[in-house]
């Protein structure tokens, strides 16, 4: 029997598809139908519906990395520069050239003619300077944070109207590659002087960008739409759409049903959909939809051990769930082909991949074994004991990331082979995000993240960043693996190309031997459209691009 709590999210999810469906009838196509557009020129006009996983929880670029949220900068604010999302170079966006100085302390932008904002005021390199002020300082008095994607920051220099220079405490080769991502999103003067609570839900529309879309009729929770800016037409060259968007419209609803999204697919009242979940992936392609998995190029999907738990702290113990978990049956009872079994803490489309497998073999033996040297002995009910203690740790489940609740509950299945128990922790966002922050309350984290560059592993790992292992204490502040700390600092602050890329290395080689992590798979992003709708891609992390996205007239 469904749980409460589950029947009045169907509930909630039922009635915001039919307040979203009731006025779809402009995309609203029987899948397969014919085509206005025979020779498959894009059309410009009309609307689509596309149905997202989650609500926005913010759009502070720096803050925006959780993907409902990145997926609605991705489109409202542009960037510098322009990464490729196959080949993942670099090219002119609202900076025409850009030079750096050898030891990447210095870089010079050169800022495009004629570019505005949404609300008409003049994107020029004043308000470059402003924006990475904030990015790479932060604004502690209001909430602002310092961007995970900007290391080493130190000020900006305003040299004309057109060009704008940075400076860098310490060498910061990665600023290059963060001005490409969402987290360095163009905001308007004035978007930048408001306080963190003023660019989260309820105030979309008044978060300011110079993108190809801006935020209109937004529902808390529920939706919004984005709305094609007309005068767009400073796209980057390699865009296939170089002037204002196809479509007028884009309605983004709020649906976090998987069965709703797929259903509203096939009827063709959904144009596009976003977390096509991997049961469902056959019953899409079946009906001659079409499936997108965008790698996400960065941290793979996995755990984090945090090892200053007590429990933690014997390397024995994490070899010993590395050794416990059977990450191939994993993969392959509850994902498909497109979520390759990880062979790294990195995805192997990643820059500065390196193949680490053997360190995550799947031995049950040998981890009973390690688990007996560590003096942890089975009880009568099949669960470890040590000084009268139980051997038994918490992981989180990890909402955004695909089938987590069912991947950890494999995970819990498989370690209890060995005596580990293991509990999942659900429960509301105030309750996790306090949790999350506590070794003794979740000693096991779920998470990934995705980032096209060498710094992401740093982002992860790094105490001042995402600190997933809890490194830092968040108590004291005590720092438990200093040599860690060191070795992410080489990632983010080595000139040299090839030596940064040794660096990158050597950080995942330490983890997988200090038995820190157990990567799961590379994880994508995964969409679906209908087959009216043409045009669509992602950038270089997965998230939506809707600037050449069109659909089929009737």
């Amino acid at each position: 029997m469904p749980s409460p709590r589950r029947l009045i999210a169907g509930l909630a999810t039922a009635t915001v598809l039919a307040l979203a469906l009731a006025g779809c009838s402009a995309n609203a196509s029987t899948p397969g139908s014919g085509s206005s557009s025979e020779t498959g020129k894009p059309v410009t006009g009309g609307s689509l519906v596309y149905l997202e996983h989650q609500a926005i929880t913010g759009l502070y670029p720096p803050g925006a990395g959780f993907y409902p949220n990145g997926g609605i900068v991705n489109n409202i604010a542009d960037r510098l520069v322009y990464q490729d999302p196959k080949t993942l170079e670099f090219e002119p966006w609202i900076a025409t050239k850009w030079e750096s100085n050898a030891d990447a302390t210095e870089y010079t932008f050169t800022i495009r003619d004629g570019v505005t904002f949404s609300d008409g005021t003049p994107l020029d390199a004043a308000v470059v300077a402003k924006n990475f002020d904030l990015y790479g300082l932060g604004d502690a008095a209001r909430g602002l944070t310092v961007s995970e994607a900007i290391n080493n920051y130190q000020s900006s220099e305003v040299v004309d109207k057109n060009t704008v220079k940075f400076h860098f405490s310490a060498p910061s080769p990665g600023f290059l590659q963060a001005t490409s991502t969402i987290n360095s999103g163009l905001l308007s003067s004035k978007t930048l002087d408001l306080p963190f609570e003023k660019l989260g839900p309820g105030n979309a529309a008044n978060i300011i960008g110079s993108g190809p879309f801006t935020v209109d009729n937004e529902k808390i929770g529920t939706g919004l739409d984005l709305v094609a800016r007309k005068d767009y037409k400073w796209a980057p060259k390699s865009w296939s759409n170089q002037g204002r968007p196809y479509l007028d419209k884009i309605q983004i609803t709020v649906t976090p049903e998987a069965s709703v999204r797929v259903g509203a697919l096939l009827s063709g009242q959904a144009g596009l959909i976003r977390d096509v979940e991997a049961q469902d992936e056959k019953q899409v392609t079946d009906a001659g939809f079409q499936v997108y998995a965008a790698q996400t190029n960065g941290v793979n999907n996995g755990l984090s051990l945090r090892f200053r738990n007590e429990k933690l702290s014997d390397i024995r113990v994490r070899q010993a769930l590395i050794a416990g978990i059977d990450r191939e049956e994993l993969v392959k009872t509850i994902y498909t082909k497109n979520y390759p079994l990880a062979t790294s803490v990195l995805s192997k489309t990643a820059l500065g991949y390196v193949d680490t497998k053997d360190a995550f073999a799947y031995d049950p033996k040998k981890a009973a074994t390690l688990l007996d040297e560590a003096g942890w002995k089975l009880g009568s009910n099949g669960i470890r004991e040590k000084d009268g203690q139980p051997l038994t740790l918490v992981v989180n489940e990890a909402a955004p990331q695909p089938r987590s609740f069912d991947a950890l509950t494999l995970v819990s299945q498989q370690l209890k082979k060995i005596g580990v128990d293991l509990q999942i922790l659900k429960a509301d966002a105030g309750t996790y995000a306090k949790a999350i922050q506590d070794a003794n309350q979740v000693q096991i984290y779920h998470s990934m993240v995705g980032r096209a560059d060498l710094d992401v592993i740093k982002s992860q790992f790094y105490s001042k960043n995402r600190n997933t292992l809890l490194n830092r204490d968040n108590a004291d502040q005590s720092i438990g693996d200093p040599k860690l700390e060191e070795l992410l600092q080489a990632v983010a602050s080595t000139a040299d190309p090839k030596a940064r890329i040794e660096a990158s290395q050597t950080v995942q080689k330490y983890l997988a031997d200090q038995a820190y992590v157990i990567p799961f798979f590379e994880e994508p992003q995964v969409f679906a459209t209908a087959n009216f709708v043409h045009g669509f891609s992602s950038e270089s992390v997965g998230r939506p691009s809707f600037d050449a996205v069109w659909v089929d007239k009737q």
